[in-house]
């Protein structure tokens, strides 16, 4: 395949990480100008870029930055490329669980525009869409409810979603039938976010949030459903990620996602991420633990997360086939 001179990565890369924001410049070059240094030195590459093992090792390097622990997993779907950290541990999923609840909730309604009826005793914190309706007394739908759920993750509008599904108990049984034996929902919100250390409840791991990404959203037969693209469209629409993996990915590239925080420490994203001219997709869940850290440093911290993503799914590729 064609690729750029060692010059022109290094550049490229700069350049990409500069506009991302993403630059603690090590003698004049930002981190991911050095990885393309590396690579024009004899470190292996392939098509793609820098190495995995050269990935993991910057993630690696976050974690002992930032402290706690440092949680990824990002696959590109048209190689099958993977890489991460920690993929296989558990971490508070927080609110990155709506874009499952809205997917299920959306493929089994007979009506997803019949009126979802709730009252004050429903809300709970954080309701930008839920309590200004109730207090405008607009209905919402279960379509509304789902929207509100992953675009802005309005809580009592994804409690609502979840009363529909059979609690917890009934959203964990669905997350069994897609396949996945690790995720699981034990409460509501807002107390599933305690995120207390070692408490297996209200969990995922990296690697079964990203695969659940990959199989219901961009694999037959799921992802051809409108659902599926309603859910995509939402994420790509959410506001809430722009600090997270999403702002250190260069311009260009088309992303989605679902956050989910803590007041505790935990910071998470998960999503997808299309180069520039990708038919495929690069997905990705990062969940970061960094007790003690500020929001600000966790998100500094993903947005690095997504620069390594760049350079290692489509920096350095000026066709398609590696992208």
């Amino acid at each position: 395949m064609v690729r750029f001179s060692c010059l022109a990565s290094l550049v490229q890369t700069r350049r990409a990480a500069l506009r991302a924001g993403y630059g603690i410049a090590l003698g004049g070059l930002s981190l991911g100008a050095l990885g393309a240094f590396a690579a024009c030195s004899g470190a292996p590459v392939d098509a793609a870029g820098e190495t995995s093992q050269a990935a993991e090792a910057r993630l690696a390097d976050i974690e002992a930055r930032l402290g706690g622990r440092v949680g990824v997993h990002v696959i590109d779907v048209a190689s099958g490329r993977a890489f991460g950290r920690r993929a296989d541990e558990r971490f508070a999923m927080c609110s990155t669980f709506k874009w499952l609840a809205a997917l299920f909730a959306l493929r089994e309604a007979p009506d997803r525009d019949a009126v979802v009826p709730y009252t004050m005793d429903d809300l709970v914190p954080y309701a930008p869409v839920t309590k200004p309706a109730l207090d405008g007394a607009r209905a919402l739908s279960l379509r509304d409810l789902a929207e509100a759920a992953v675009v802005l993750s309005d809580n009592p509008a994804a409690n609502l979603l979840l009363r529909g599904l059979g609690g917890p108990e009934g959203f964990t049984a669905r997350l069994r039938v897609a396949g996945d034996d690790a995720t699981r929902l034990d409460r509501w919100e807002v107390d599933l976010n305690e995120n207390l250390d070692g408490d297996p409840r209200d969990t995922t791991t990296p690697a079964a949030m990203a695969a659940l990404v990959r199989k219901l959203l961009f694999e037959a037969p799921s992802a051809a459903t409108p659902e599926a693209e309603t859910v995509r469209d939402w994420m790509i629409a959410s506001p809430t990620g722009a600090r997270r993996v999403r702002g250190g990915l260069p311009e260009g590239w088309r992303v989605g996602d679902k956050t989910g925080t803590s007041n505790n420490g935990a910071t998470n994203v998960v999503g997808f991420a299309y180069p520039p001219a990708a038919s495929a997709p690069v997905i990705f869940a990062a969940y970061l633990d960094p007790r003690g850290a500020a929001i600000a440093d966790a998100e500094a911290a993903h947005r690095e997360i997504g620069a390594i993503l760049a350079a290692r799914f489509g920096e350095w590729s000026v066709d398609g086939s590696a992208l």
